[in-house]
């Protein structure tokens, strides 16, 4: 990118029945980036949502398969951009933040910007959503790094890198959690900003249910954690097998070593079943350990195939 050409900005907006609060979305993020080209796509509204985003100036375009994950995929894959605003079209997040992502995006050449929540209003955050997040968000900190601290923020920005480099595998809200996991994963560069989080119009429901979703993206982890760091997963389950098979054997073997008799011999077949499974489990992780490292430098070179973002000096 020379310095006389202009970055292209795209502005993405997943919308399903929004029409409490895609207008002003749309009207609000095309005030605070006056040069970028806002995208809505509708994903099977029932309400006037996609009429509303078109009159309010935004190029509306459908995704038919049921899902924020799906809509995301759809979104990196059809848009062409050299910078991607991301942003549910709840009204929820801050516009006037937007400029400030970008910014810190372009002066430190990073790949992603995480909007990190601030609650500007009591209720702007339901209780089980703020633990829930907290509590996924330690997780993956824990399995992946400490880099993110508000994981399930839908406010983001992204270099094109990032974006024509991102699998997009998830099918629903679990999408944050697994753009979060690729950034770790590959060790991209990224960083976040405090931004004010409002709470949504009194007419438009959450679409997130707490118990569900928030069980999806648990299971996601644990695949994400399976498929990106298989050693560590299948030693857990080795350590959880052999000590299961270790508290099964030992009164047989104490009982056998007293009396020279096995009478419980379905506990010691058990047992040893349990053992050998277990050594199956880490001789699994060591080879989907190899496996993976192969993947990740695979996905490593097709982000670097990516033009990288430009520095302000470009």
């Amino acid at each position: 990118m020379t310095s006389g050409q202009t970055l292209r900005t795209a502005v993405l907006i997943p919308c399903y029945n929004e029409s409490a609060s895609i207008a002003s979305v749309v009207h609000t993020f095309r005030e605070s980036l006056p040069g970028a080209e806002v995208y809505v796509y509708d994903n099977n509204s029932t309400d006037d949502s996609a009429a509303l985003a078109r009159d309010a100036g935004a190029t509306v375009r459908r995704e038919v398969q049921q899902g924020k994950g799906h809509v995301v995929r759809r979104m990196f894959a059809d848009v062409e951009a050299d910078i991607y605003v991301l942003v549910d079209g709840d009204g929820t997040y801050n516009a006037a933040s937007a400029p400030l992502l970008i910014n810190l995006l372009l002066d430190n050449q990073l790949d992603m910007v995480t909007a990190t929540r601030v609650e500007t209003e009591s209720d702007a955050y339901r209780t089980g959503h703020r633990l829930g997040n907290a509590i996924l968000t330690r997780i993956v900190g824990l399995v992946f790094g400490h880099r993110v601290s508000d994981m399930l923020s839908g406010y983001r920005v992204f270099s094109r890198r990032f974006v024509k480099s991102f699998p997009a595998l998830s099918t629903g809200f679990e999408i944050e959690t697994e753009l979060t996991v690729h950034a770790l994963g590959l060790h991209l560069p990224i960083d976040e900003i405090d931004t004010p989080y409002r709470a949504r119009p009194f007419d438009s429901p959450s679409k997130l249910r707490t118990l569900s979703d928030g069980a999806r993206i648990l299971a996601t982890i644990a695949l994400l954690v399976r498929d990106e760091r298989p050693l560590p997963f299948f030693s857990a389950v080795f350590a959880f097998l052999a000590l299961v098979s270790v508290g099964l054997a030992t009164p047989v073997l104490i009982e056998f070593m007293e009396t020279g008799l096995v009478p419980r011999f379905p506990t010691a077949i058990l047992a040893t079943g349990l053992m050998l499974l277990a050594f199956v489990s880490l001789t699994s992780g060591f080879i989907l350990n190899t496996v993976t490292l192969g993947r990740r430098e695979m996905k490593r070179l097709f982000y670097l195939a990516v033009l990288g973002p430009p520095g302000r000096n470009e």
